[in-house]
């Protein structure tokens, strides 16, 4: 669990230098087309290292209680974040709402992750945190 959480700030200190840094830069007009790509590769790439980190957490995981924890928890997540998207989609594509940036969608699998650690809860009487 120490590797799974140093290995996140590591990703999540870049995130956040990228996103903040990029942010400002841009407001006072210092970012050129090339850096803009840059950031915003490195802040997608983030995430994307996020979710890699998650597997290996399932990966690394010995109990294998946890392990049927932390997959059912990703599972319930995904559901709730596809299902979402998907329903989005299509209203905006019939026009009734408009739509929204792709970046926000990670931002609903993390909100399903607690979805899904207060199903575990219900069903098996814990949230699956390791010591």
């Amino acid at each position: 669990m120490k590797r799974y959480v140093w290995r996140l700030m590591a990703v999540m200190t870049v995130y956040a230098g990228a996103l903040v840094g990029g942010q400002f830069a841009m407001q006072a007009g210092l970012l050129g087309p090339q850096a803009a790509v840059a950031i915003a590769l490195v802040c997608g790439l983030c995430i994307a290292l996020t979710f890699v980190i998650m597997g290996r957490l399932m990966i690394e995981t010995e109990d294998e209680f946890m392990r049927l924890l932390f997959v059912r928890q990703t599972l319930i997540a995904s559901g709730f974040a596809l299902s979402l998207a998907a329903i989005h989609g299509f209203l905006s594509d019939f026009e009734i709402i408009a739509q929204i940036d792709a970046y926000w969608w990670p931002v609903l699998f993390f909100a399903g992750q607690f979805i899904g650690q207060v199903a575990n809860r219900m069903k098996y009487g814990t949230w699956g945190t390791m010591k």
